[in-house]
């Protein structure tokens, strides 16, 4: 039996948007809710029936089960599976946030086990090399100093904001891990910068990509923070440069949309 080497007991909660998020719920609800994102973690993120919803929120009456299915309806994503041997329809619920999250982490853990790997051989091969002359290795003449890929990526952006060279540096490290086409990638950061007039506020595209921005496309966040937070009394003033501005009792605040955190600022 293979070990499984990608469970990770700790899942990081961002509490500032937990909150925003979960502010209309009861707090049974936000303990049913807490108990599904843990119960998912557990299970690597992997989808999950709501049968196995209901045991591990341990419901006993119709009640219970109406409460824990209008947490999933609202938090997790469902969707249908006939890979069982009978070929029976089953409904299934997967947390698109986990999944990234399980992804992103196993893949930086992968990489590390990778790199400690090639530095233990290297040790061993040191070791046992000792009394051996060293062999010079002739350094390559580069051909080019971008590769067509890059090249191709970078002629589709529609504007072109900071280095060249460090903006390869860093495609060169994220490359593979994407999991975008060249196209996708410059059509979404030029999505993301078009309606930002001001150039000061246009982030460096090696920045965006070492940020991991391109994930910002498909997330609901910022219009569901705002609509929380017009419920809890603030003011949405507009969108300026990479901000949401807010208004509340006389005070101004503001929210970086690429802050992860979405942590809300007092402008001073």
């Amino acid at each position: 039996m293979t070990k499984e080497t990608n469970k990770f007991h700790a899942l990081q909660l961002f509490t500032d948007t937990f909150t925003a998020e979960t502010v209309h719920l009861t707090n049974e609800a936000i303990g049913i809710y807490i108990r599904l994102l843990c119960f998912a973690w557990t299970k690597n993120a992997r989808p999950f029936n709501s049968e196995s919803a209901y045991r591990i929120c341990h419901c006993i009456n119709d009640n219970c089960e109406k409460k824990v299915d209008k947490v999933l309806n609202e938090f997790f994503k469902k969707f249908e599976d006939k890979s069982d041997a009978m070929m029976h329809t089953v409904e299934l619920w997967i947390h698109k946030r986990l999944v990234h999250e399980h992804e992103y982490l196993t893949n930086k853990y992968n990489a590390r086990a990778e790199a400690g790997k090639k530095g233990g051989l290297a040790k061993r091969d040191l070791a046992t090399s000792k009394t051996q002359a060293p062999i010079p290795i002739p350094k390559p003449i580069p051909n080019d100093k971008y590769d067509s890929q890059f090249e191709q990526l970078w002629s589709l952006l529609s504007k072109k904001r900071g280095s060249k060279y460090k903006s390869y540096q860093i495609f060169i490290k994220v490359d593979g891990k994407i999991g975008l086409t060249i196209e996708d990638i410059a059509r979404i950061y030029n999505n993301q910068i078009r309606e930002i007039e001001d150039i000061k506020f246009i982030p460096h595209f090696a920045t965006w990509l070492s940020q991991r921005r391109w994930e910002i496309e498909e997330d609901n966040e910022i219009p569901d923070l705002i609509n929380r937070l017009k419920a809890l009394g603030y003011v949405y003033k507009g969108a300026e440069g990479s901000f949401e501005k807010f208004t509340k009792d006389g005070k101004e605040y503001k929210i970086d949309k690429f802050d992860e955190k979405h942590q809300i600022q007092l402008v001073q």
